[in-house]
């Protein structure tokens, strides 16, 4: 049948003392590896809508999307989508695109 191939007595020599020293070495701390990142803690406020600054810095973004807005601001997606509703109907922002997941939205000014 299969399976692993039987290994010579001087391989099982060669591998029973690295087994015994495995117990003894302490664990090393997890650093950022290929694959890791740094989670980011997110704000559960939202920017005012009426600050200069705010509109400001929506204007000059080409593309809104809960994404970018997520990304600009620091806050939750699931907040940017609602900021983005929010600056919809208050017809700052327009529907350019997108679909049933993702509505891409541009600032008014800019249209």
């Amino acid at each position: 049948m299969g399976g692993a191939k039987k290994k010579s007595i001087s391989k099982m020599g060669d591998t029973q003392p690295t087994q015994e020293q495995k117990p003894q070495q302490t664990k090393k701390p997890k650093g950022k590896g290929k694959g890791e990142f740094e989670k980011k803690e997110r704000s559960m406020k939202l920017p005012d809508i009426n600050d200069g600054k705010f509109l400001s810095d929506i204007s000059k973004m080409g593309a809104l999307t809960p994404y970018s807005l997520a990304s600009q601001f620091n806050i939750k997606i699931s907040l940017a989508k609602d900021l983005i509703d929010e600056l919809a109907k208050k017809r700052l922002v327009k529907l350019v695109g997108g679909n049933a997941r993702v509505r891409i939205y541009q600032a008014a000014a800019a249209a």
